[in-house]
């Protein structure tokens, strides 16, 4: 997936800075849409997988492909234990986990409301699990072409 990687390769220097490792598994998936907005949804996937990860040798992982039919891209995390109630409430616009909605520090907080827009405006949807050992593991599936 083209958009996939352009979004890997722009964020790599980001992830060296904050000493987190970027690994990939790209396997092409054709789908329709505006390559300039899904690729955007990768990108804040995968900043917000270096921003929240953990203060030293942090992991990000991130894998496209197709599942089931659809085009799916999942990025994954190592980070803080992530309660599997406070999930949802991730992709709701200016809400960070164990942040209230003045504190800016670390972004805005619209990263993945602007995700599941766009996804949605594609077609698709988007969903979140904690992942086992802390972090996150956000799954990004798309209608194929």
């Amino acid at each position: 997936m083209e958009v996939a990687q352009t979004a890997v390769e722009q964020l790599v220097p980001f992830a060296e800075e904050h000493g987190v490792t970027v690994s990939t598994e790209l396997v092409s998936a054709p789908t329709t849409g505006d390559p300039v907005l899904l690729e955007r949804s990768v990108s804040n996937l995968l900043e917000n997988a270096v921003k929240y990860n953990i203060p030293e040798n942090g992991k990000v992982w991130i894998r496209t492909g197709m599942a089931d039919g659809a085009l799916v891209v999942q990025v994954a995390n190592t980070g803080q234990h992530v309660p599997a109630y406070e999930v949802n409430s991730l992709f709701e616009p200016f809400r960070r986990l164990h942040a209230d909605r003045v504190d800016s520090a670390k972004g805005s907080g619209l990263g993945l409301s602007i995700v599941r827009a766009v996804v949605q405006a594609h077609g698709g949807n988007v969903a979140a699990v904690p992942r086992d050992g802390g972090g996150l593991v956000v799954t990004i599936r798309l209608p194929r072409r």
